[in-house]
């Protein structure tokens, strides 16, 4: 890493350019000098910050990972009710997906086929199934959810299914019923619905 702030911003202007070339060309077809075109810089600065093309789309995926695990949320105007919190917390997730598309299905394919890329998805998929335990252990702990659940199982599978759903109408299109489109306001519905449902949250079917 750079210890100097022109340094790090150099890196940064790098891990930029890459995202950009990446999305426009795929993985296999993005070629450094593409990249250091990009950001503006000589082939021979690349290599101070990254050793190949590997390092800097990991550095890439870093900051959409980033990205997603704090999009921000809208503000809630009950910030007492579970139900409400659980939604927007999942309309900021599927937005932050939507505008990390790209990388997303770019990381399925290399994962697919790189042993490293692939440890990199399962422990962006497990930061984010333990955030989401935590925070189901305290919906019981608040006497909001199911009691009997067990926490890290229930995270796994509601948070495999927002994913992978996610991924199903952002990525693939394998979600697009009939070749129809999701609304995004229909989808953070639906999801936020069966989350709730599942965890038994008081007043729900």
């Amino acid at each position: 890493m750079p210890t100097t702030a022109r340094g790090v911003r150099t890196r940064a202007a790098l891990v930029v350019a890459a995202r950009v070339v990446f999305e426009r060309d795929g993985y296999l077809d993005a070629r450094l000098t593409d990249i250091t075109k990009q950001a503006g810089c000589a082939t021979g600065t690349f290599y101070t910050y990254f050793a190949n093309k590997e390092e800097v789309f990991a550095a890439v995926l870093e900051e959409a990972r980033k990205d997603m695990m704090h999009p921000g949320m809208d503000r809630v105007d009950d910030e007492d009710d579970p139900y409400a919190v659980l939604e927007a917390s999942n309309r900021a997730y599927l937005t932050a997906y939507q505008r990390n598309a790209k990388l997303m299905g770019l990381m399925e394919q290399v994962a697919h086929v790189d042993p490293e890329f692939r440890r990199i998805r399962t422990e962006r998929a497990e930061a984010f199934i333990e955030r989401n335990a935590r925070g189901i252990a305290e919906l019981q702990r608040r006497s909001v959810a199911d009691p009997e659940i067990d926490p890290m199982t229930a995270s796994r599978a509601l948070s495999g299914m927002v994913s992978r759903m996610a991924y199903g109408v952002f990525v693939s299109g394998e979600a697009a019923d009939g070749g129809r489109e999701y609304d995004l306001d229909e989808l953070v519905g639906a999801l936020t619905r069966l989350w709730a449902n599942a965890l038994r949250f008081p007043g729900r079917p």
